[in-house]
């Protein structure tokens, strides 16, 4: 949590962004900023789902302030998802997504040339039309795809761990108020 509070933007610094100006009195709601069972599981999904499927990077957190709001999920979640596409991860999303869109839905990009461009160190202008061929419905298939199951799977593994944390603070304190009844119990008794 000390790491999600480090690296998401503040509330603050979310709200000066001139894109999210317009927004800002609902993006500051405080429901959207607490951690509750139900806000960071969807933080979680909305996040991922947003992150992998919109690869560009400063539209990744707006997008995740501004979809938080009809979810009713946690920004700073949301925004810490989106770190998971980055640029040592999105060459690896991108190329599972090509082959993954191509197998699924038989669209014939070449992935082949995918690699070759790069091991060869491609250019932008070279990127830009391979994606601009037959690899764009592909490449949008197959993010689509797996945002979709990133974003289901991180839903229910954030749902667990998040009831698993509270399971395990509530036998802490049971189990404190216990030893302190022990410790109270005996005590009062004299010795005798």
């Amino acid at each position: 949590m000390n790491w999600i509070r480090r690296h998401s933007p503040s509330r603050e610094e979310l709200l000066e962004s001139r894109f999210i100006k317009p927004f800002a009195h609902r993006v500051a709601h405080s429901h959207l900023w607490r951690f509750t069972r139900t806000s960071v599981p969807r933080g979680t999904a909305l996040g991922l789902f947003v992150g992998i499927f919109f690869l560009i990077p400063g539209v990744q957190i707006l997008g995740v302030a501004l979809l938080a709001l009809p979810c009713r999920a946690n920004i700073p979640i949301g925004a810490a998802m989106t770190f998971l596409s980055n640029p040592v991860t999105t060459p690896l999303i991108i190329a599972a997504s090509v082959w993954l869109g191509d197998r699924m839905f038989g669209l014939h990009a070449n992935v082949a040339t995918f690699s070759a461009m790069l091991e060869n160190g491609a250019s932008v202008t070279q990127w830009l039309g391979w994606l601009l061929s037959d690899a764009a419905p592909a490449l949008v298939a197959g993010l689509f795809v797996i945002s979709v199951v990133s974003a289901v799977v991180g839903y229910i593994l954030a749902a667990l761990i998040w009831d698993n944390w509270i399971r395990l603070r509530w036998r802490r304190k049971l189990r404190r108020a216990g030893d302190q009844r022990l410790e109270a119990s005996t005590s009062d008794t004299p010795a005798g």
